[in-house]
């Protein structure tokens, strides 16, 4: 038994744990379909109930920790928060903590990479596109002009006020998605932001990219990568854009924080 003691037979070279607002229906379809040979996910949900407020936020922040810890016992190799939204309004820093507190293993969350990815394209000036209500848009500009990021721009579709309209952020078709990004860029934007990851998207990322001729950062995409990189597992994946394929040094903590 020692021999095999840490043996999975789908995650062989890492298994990540995936936590998720409960009405998500998109990021962990997304993770699976482009997960590497030898990596495996596992995932747990957290409530979101009622109206978005940042009360709501910040009781799913608690349902997060208690899924970190069941996570645990599936003795996964790190632990992602893949909500956007949630890990901008809650305060970044310590949902991390906790998160690898209670799980024992590295922890990220969305915000987080999102960061560490914009960083690593040496972005500066970038437009937004999200499917949120506007609370959560300022919310989210404040967030990435605290991290050092000039938001030029922000399109939001205003869904996501009641749980029924947080569950059809994850009806709206990739193919909307493509004209959110042509509509929220601007000229000098360094590179497109589109958050959210119950918005699927994979569909039409590269084409994205391609068409507006700059790199393109979506929230289940870049969660991925820092995953990935996070382990220290340089995959290169095609067709999720250049981050995908062009950034495939080990990331830290430390460049997703201020």
């Amino acid at each position: 038994m020692k021999a095999v003691a840490n043996y999975s037979p789908y995650g062989w070279r890492a298994k990540i744990g995936l936590i998720v607002p409960s009405t998500n229906t998109v990021a962990e379809p997304e993770f699976w379909r482009v997960a590497p040979k030898g990596v495996s996910i596992h995932s747990a949900r957290a409530t979101l109930l009622g109206n978005a407020t940042t009360e709501s936020y910040y009781k799913m922040a608690e349902a997060v920790i208690r899924s970190a810890e069941d996570l645990a016992t599936a003795e996964v190799d790190i632990v992602t928060y893949g909500c956007t939204s949630g890990s901008i309004i809650c305060p970044l820093p310590e949902l991390l903590s906790n998160m690898q507190e209670k799980a024992g293993v590295p922890a990220i969350a969305t915000a987080g990479a999102v960061v560490a990815a914009l960083r690593a394209l040496d972005v500066k000036k970038v437009a937004v596109c999200t499917p949120y209500v506007d609370f959560v848009n300022e919310s989210e500009i404040s967030f990435l002009n605290d991290y050092g990021f000039d938001v030029l721009s922000m399109h939001g579709l205003q869904l996501g006020e009641t749980q029924a309209e947080r569950r059809g952020i994850g009806r709206v078709p990739p193919q909307h998605v493509w004209r959110m990004a042509r509509q929220a860029d601007r000229p000098d934007a360094d590179a497109i932001f589109i958050s959210c990851t119950n918005l699927a998207t994979f569909d039409v990322l590269q084409q994205i990219e391609d068409d507006l001729g700059k790199p393109v950062i979506i929230s289940n995409q870049a969660s991925i990568w820092a995953c990935l990189r996070m382990l220290g597992l340089p995959d290169r994946i095609e067709n999720l854009g250049r981050l995908m394929t062009d950034f495939l040094a080990p990331i830290t903590t430390k460049d997703m924080l201020v």
